[in-house]
C-alpha cells in the first residue's frame, strides 16, 4: 500500500511539473512564472534602475559607429548616433528594452495571432482581424514603406535593433507577461512594424453609421432622416475657419445613385467611440509672451500600461528631434525639433465604405458589378491555436475589398455587417514611415507641407509652429473623391458609379497658414464649413471642445507656456452653460427630490471638477434624457439596429421645437408625453441611479471622480483581472466626454506637449509634457507609471533637450555606448 501511495504521488508530482512548467492548452505555464530563480521575482528593479552603472558598454551586431545613449531623470534615451542607421537601430534596442512585450503583444493582436498565446479563446479575434484585412492591408503598407530608401533604412535599422536585445535575452529577464502566459518573443520584422501602424488605422478610422443610417432610413424615408441626421451642426467652429478663401480650382464630382437604399442588415459595425479624440492648437508671436508661437497637443486614446507612448531623443546628421514615439515603429510621431514644432489629431473622415454584394449562387466565385459578373479572389489565412490543430480560413476580396462575413456568419462582437464588402483607406499601399522621416527633419513650413504629402491614413489634423513666427494646420490624409454624403448609407455594390473615384489632389486637402485671428486649433469638429468642395465626412465628433478652445484662444494675449497647458487642465462644461438653464426653466412642477437636485445644479460653478457633485447629476441626466426621448423610436433591436440623433439636434428640438412629437413615448397608450415629462422623468431616474451607486442622495461619494471613475489599466487589465494589481485605478481626475481636458473612465489625454518655440542656443526653444504612466514596461520599476500623479494634477515636466553629446545635464542618470561588435 506504501508503494503504491508513493507511486501516485510521484505520478501527480511529476504531472504537476510538467503542467506548470509547460502549460496546458490555453493555461499559462505558472510554474515559470513562479520560479524563484527566472520568474517574476527577477523583474523587480533597483530603484534608479541603473543596476549601480553610472556608465556601462554595450556591442550590439551591425553597429556601424559609435553610439551615444544617455538616459535622464525619467529613464528618457536622448540617442546620439553618427548616421541614420545607427540612429534607428538604437532606437528599436532601447524601445525593445523597455517595451518588448507590449510590442509584440499588440502586432500578435493586429495580425491576428493571438490564438498563438491564449489558445482558442482568442480564435474569434484573429479571424475577425484577418477578415477586415489587417495582415492584407499592412502587407501593402510595407512594400510603400520599402519602396522609400529612407524610409527602408529605417525601418531595416529599426528591426535589427530590436532583435540585437531579442537575442540577448535570458530567459530570467524576461518581461513578467512572457512568464505568465508562458510563450517566448520571436524576432522582429519589419511586417511587425507595417501591423502595428495599420492597427492605428483599427483605433481612429474603423467606425461605420452606415448600416445604422440605412436601416433609419428605411423604416423613417430619406426625408425624416436627413432632417434628423443633418451633414452640419447646429454650432460650430470649423478646423479650417469659415471664410478662408481656397487656393486651387478643384476637381469636379463624380455622381451616383443617391435613391439607392440598401436591405441593411442585422449586425452593425462599431460606431467610433465618441471620447477618442485629441485636442491640438498653435498661438502666433502675435499672441504670445516671447514674440514666437508655441504649440500644444494631446491626443485622447484609450489608457494603458504600458502607456501607448514613449519618449525619445534622436540625434544625428540632419536630425536632432525629441518627442513621443509609438513602441513598434521608427521616428518620433509627435514633436519638435530645432526649428519646428507638430501635433496630431483626429480626422474622422469617411474613408471606410461598405458595399452590399451580390453573389452569381451559393458557391461564390463571381460577384455582379458594372453590369457583368467578376471572378472572387480568395485568400487563405492559416491561424494557429495554441494547444489545438491550425483553423484555416478563406476571406472572399471583391474589388471593394474583402467580405468580412457572409450572410450566416455571426461577426465577431457584432460589429459587422453580413453580406458585404469593405471599402478602406488602410488596404491601401502607403508611405506614413516617409511622412514621418520627413517631418522629424523638417526646418520650415514648406517642408512640413513636402512631409505630409506622402501621409495616407488614418487622416489626422497636423499643427505647425516654426521658430520662423508661421502657424498652421492640415486635414490631412488620403481622401476618396466621391459625391456628397457618399458613404452616410450602405451603397451598391453592383454600381460602378457607387465605386470611389481617384483621391482628393494632396495640395488641395484643407488647411490654413497665419491665419488673422493668431491661432490655429483642432479637437475632432468639422474640418470645413459646407462650402469646401470636396466631401470629408457627414458627421464629426462633438463641437464643444473646439468651441471652447477656440474661445480661450481668441481672448489670450501674452500667452505663455503656462497658458497652454491650463488650457489642457480646462473643465469647463460648455454644453452646460448653453442649455443647463434651458432645461431647468422647463421643469415646472419638480418633487422634493428633483428640487434638491436642480438647487445643486444651479449653484454649480459649470466645471467638471474631481470634487464636484453637479457634474455627476448633469452628465447622467443627459445621457438618460437621450434615451427617454428617443429610445422608443431608434432604440432598435437585434434585427433592426438603428442610433440616436446627436445631442445637437436633441437640443435644437428641445429650444426650437419644445411640443414635437418625438418627445412622446410610442410604446404607452392612451398617454401624450411631453417635454417637461422627458426631463423631469430622467433626471428623477439619474438621482436613482447615483443613489444606488453612492449611496444617500447628494453625499460627498458622489463626486464627478468618483462617478467617472477614471483608470490606467494594464493592457490585460478587465474586469476583476490579475493584472488589475498592475493598474492605476479610481483616479481623482476631472473633465469628461465633451471637455476640454476629455478624460473618460477609460480615456483621456495620453501625451501632454507644449512646445515653446525659439533658439536652443539661447535657451529660449522649451518643451514640456507627460503621459499616464513610464517609459517602462516593467511593473517592478519605478519608471512604470511614475508619471501618472503629475498627469491628474495637470503638471508637465520640461523636456531634456540636448544639442549634442557632449552638451552636460545633472540630469543624466545613466550612459550607455554602443560600440560595433
Amino acid at each position: 500500500m506504501k508503494f503504491i501511495k508513493t507511486a501516485v504521488s510521484l505520478l501527480i508530482t511529476g504531472i504537476l511539473i510538467y503542467f506548470f512548467n509547460f502549460g496546458f492548452g490555453a493555461v499559462p505555464a505558472l510554474g515559470k512564472f513562479l520560479n524563484p530563480f527566472s520568474g517574476f521575482w527577477t523583474n523587480s528593479e533597483l530603484p534608479n534602475d541603473t543596476k549601480g552603472q553610472l556608465e556601462s558598454t554595450l556591442q550590439i551586431p551591425g553597429c556601424l559607429d559609435e553610439v551615444i545613449i544617455k538616459y535622464d531623470d525619467n529613464a528618457v534615451p536622448h540617442i546620439f548616433a553618427n548616421n541614420d542607421h545607427d540612429l534607428y537601430l538604437a532606437q528599436g534596442y532601447v524601445t525593445a528594452q523597455d517595451r518588448l512585450w507590449q510590442m509584440e503583444f499588440q502586432t500578435h493582436f493586429a495580425g491576428g495571432r493571438i490564438s498563438e498565446i491564449v489558445g482558442e479563446k482568442g480564435l474569434e479575434s484573429d479571424r475577425y482581424q484577418r477578415r477586415m484585412g489587417s495582415v492584407y492591408g499592412a502587407e501593402n503598407s510595407l512594400a510603400g514603406m520599402m519602396e522609400d530608401p529612407e524610409s527602408k533604412v529605417a525601418l531595416d535599422a529599426y528591426t535589427e535593433g530590436v532583435n540585437a536585445y531579442i537575442k540577448n535575452l535570458s530567459s530570467q529577464n524576461l518581461p513578467f507577461e512572457y512568464k505568465l502566459l508562458g510563450y517566448e518573443p520571436e524576432l522582429w520584422t519589419p511586417l511587425k512594424s507595417a501591423l502595428f501602424l495599420k492597427n492605428m488605422s483599427f483605433v481612429l478610422a474603423s467606425g461605420s453609421d452606415e448600416l445604422k443610417m440605412t436601416n433609419i432610413a428605411n423604416k423613417y424615408g430619406k426625408e425624416i432622416t436627413e432632417a434628423l441626421f443633418p451633414n452640419y451642426p447646429n454650432h460650430e467652429s470649423p478646423i479650417i475657419p469659415t471664410g478662408t478663401k481656397t487656393d486651387f480650382k478643384p476637381l469636379a464630382l463624380p455622381k451616383y445613385n443617391e435613391s439607392f437604399i440598401g436591405k441593411g442588415s442585422k449586425e452593425v459595425p462599431e460606431e467610433q467611440d465618441k471620447s477618442i479624440g485629441s485636442n491640438n492648437w498653435a498661438i502666433s508671436g502675435a499672441k504670445s509672451a516671447t514674440g514666437l508661437p508655441i504649440l500644444a497637443n494631446d491626443p485622447h486614446l484609450t489608457l494603458s500600461l504600458p502607456s501607448i507612448w514613449y519618449q525619445i531623443q534622436m540625434t544625428a546628421p540632419g536630425i536632432n528631434v525629441y518627442g513621443s514615439t509609438m513602441p513598434g515603429s521608427p521616428n518620433v510621431i509627435i514633436g519638435f525639433n530645432e526649428n519646428i514644432a507638430w501635433g496630431v489629431t483626429n480626422v474622422g473622415a469617411d474613408i471606410m465604405d461598405w458595399y452590399e454584394v451580390k453573389f452569381k449562387d451559393a458557391k461564390m466565385n463571381e460577384y455582379f458589378h458594372d453590369n457583368q459578373w467578376k471572378k472572387v479572389t480568395k485568400r487563405i489565412e492559416t491561424i494557429k491555436v495554441k494547444g489545438k490543430p491550425n483553423v484555416v480560413d478563406t476571406v472572399l476580396y471583391t474589388h471593394h475589398g474583402p467580405v468580412v462575413y457572409l450572410e450566416k456568419e455571426k461577426p465577431f462582437k457584432n460589429y459587422i455587417p453580413t453580406g458585404h464588402a469593405l471599402r478602406w483607406i488602410a488596404h491601401e499601399k502607403s508611405h506614413e514611415l516617409t511622412a514621418f522621416y520627413k517631418l522629424n527633419r523638417a526646418k520650415n513650413y514648406d517642408e512640413y507641407v513636402n512631409a505630409l504629402g506622402y501621409y495616407g491614413a488614418p487622416a489626422q489634423n497636423f499643427v505647425f509652429a516654426s521658430n520662423q513666427n508661421d502657424i498652421a494646420i492640415w486635414v490631412n490624409g488620403k481622401f476618396p473623391l466621391k459625391a456628397r454624403q457618399q458613404g452616410k448609407y450602405i451603397l451598391d455594390g453592383s454600381e460602378k458609379a457607387a465605386d470611389w473615384q481617384g483621391y482628393v489632389p494632396a495640395l488641395q486637402n484643407p488647411h490654413v497658414k497665419n491665419p488673422a485671428h493668431g491661432y490655429v486649433s483642432s479637437a475632432n469638429q468639422s474640418s470645413v464649413d459646407p462650402k469646401y468642395p470636396y466631401y470629408i465626412n457627414w458627421a464629426f465628433g462633438a463641437s464643444e471642445r473646439g468651441r471652447r478652445i477656440n474661445e480661450r484662444l481668441q481672448s489670450m494675449n501674452k500667452g505663455t507656456v503656462d497658458s497652454l497647458r491650463l488650457l489642457q487642465d480646462d473643465n469647463f462644461n460648455i454644453r452646460a452653460r448653453e442649455y443647463l438653464p434651458i432645461l431647468l426653466s422647463k421643469i415646472t412642477k419638480p418633487n422634493d427630490k428633483i428640487l434638491k437636485a436642480i438647487n445643486t445644479l444651479k449653484a454649480w460653478n459649470l466645471k467638471n471638477d474631481p470634487d464636484e457633485i453637479a457634474p455627476s447629476i448633469f452628465e447622467e441626466w443627459i445621457a438618460n434624457l437621450g434615451h427617454a426621448i428617443w429610445k422608443d423610436e431608434f432604440g432598435g433591436s437585434e434585427s433592426f439596429p438603428m442610433k440616436y440623433p446627436s445631442f445637437d439636434k436633441t437640443a435644437e428640438l428641445i429650444t426650437k421645437k419644445p411640443t414635437a412629437k418625438w418627445f412622446d413615448n410610442v410604446t404607452t397608450k392612451n398617454i401624450v408625453e411631453t417635454l417637461e415629462d422627458n426631463l423631469t422623468g430622467s433626471l428623477s431616474a439619474t438621482i436613482d441611479s447615483l443613489t444606488a451607486r453612492h449611496g444617500a442622495e447628494m453625499s460627498t461619494k458622489w463626486t464627478w471622480a468618483n462617478t467617472k471613475s477614471t483608470d490606467v489599466k494594464h493592457l490585460l487589465g478587465g474586469s476583476n483581472s490579475t493584472f488589475d494589481k498592475f493598474s492605476a485605478m479610481n483616479l481623482q481626475a476631472g473633465g469628461g466626454n465633451g471637455i476640454v481636458n476629455a478624460i473618460t473612465n477609460r480615456t483621456g489625454p495620453s501625451w501632454r506637449m507644449v512646445v515653446q518655440l525659439g533658439n536652443k542656443s539661447k535657451g529660449t526653444l522649451k518643451g514640456y509634457g507627460l503621459y499616464p504612466g513610464g517609459q517602462s514596461g516593467n511593473p517592478g520599476s519605478k519608471y512604470y507609471d511614475n508619471m501618472i500623479d503629475k498627469w491628474v494634477k495637470g503638471e508637465l515636466n520640461e523636456l531634456l533637450f540636448l544639442q549634442n553629446k557632449e552638451e552636460k545635464s545633472d540630469l543624466i542618470q545613466k550612459i550607455v555606448k554602443i560600440s560595433k561588435k
